[in-house]
């Protein structure tokens, strides 16, 4: 295979999303075979099980988003000790109608920055416990707990201290070779039957 397509979530909705710097930074540092998709979420109505069967356009566009990456990246920020309630929405959007579950075995990577000192830990925490449920394959490790620092991180994605761009450049490197590997061992996975 020449390249993996990776569907990203920004969790933040905010104009001014650290979160969406972060992913400027990580597909800047990534390797060159990894082609990047933003996979949006702001335009979803609030998910609720009337409309499975009959989903509105902009959740068949975000399922079939999902379709179209080989593995996806979460870059989340952190509320209130968990997801932004918009990333949680779409994962739900994505994940029904019950057996049509859009994140079966997608090979999935999560991480998040924060003006505070825990990183995001605590919302990465509750993603993967969402994701778990949703039969993702995550990456595990490395952790990635991103300080934000605007004397770090420039607004188009560039990270001038080298400690830190180093670090992330090995973490879109462990990506890449965790989805090259679940791929390799799991090729047509996703056509099974979803279990949820």
């Amino acid at each position: 295979m020449s390249g993996y397509q990776v569907g990203y979530f920004v969790g933040s909705l905010s104009s001014a999303s650290i979160n969406r710097v972060l992913s400027r930074a990580l597909i800047r540092l990534a390797p060159e075979d990894l082609q990047f998709t933003e996979i949006g979420i702001r335009d979803l109505p609030l998910y609720s099980p009337d409309f499975d069967d009959h989903f509105p356009p902009e959740a068949t566009a975000l399922k079939e988003a999902i379709a179209r990456a080989d593995a996806v990246l979460f870059v989340t920020p952190e509320y209130n000790r968990s997801i932004p309630g918009a990333l949680k929405n779409a994962i739900d959007w994505a994940s029904r109608p019950w057996g049509q579950n859009s994140f079966h075995h997608i090979p999935a990577g999560v991480i998040g920055a924060s003006v505070g000192p825990i990183g995001t830990a605590v919302a990465q925490q509750s993603l993967r416990a969402v994701l778990s449920f949703c039969n993702a394959r995550q990456m595990t490790a490395p952790e990635a707990y991103i300080y934000f620092s605007h004397s770090v991180f420039a607004d188009n994605g560039e990270v001038t201290n080298e400690e830190t761009a180093t670090f992330l450049r090995n973490y879109m490197t462990e990506f890449r070779d965790y989805v090259e590997r679940v791929l390799t061992v799991l090729p047509r996975a996703r056509d099974h039957e979803p279990l949820g």
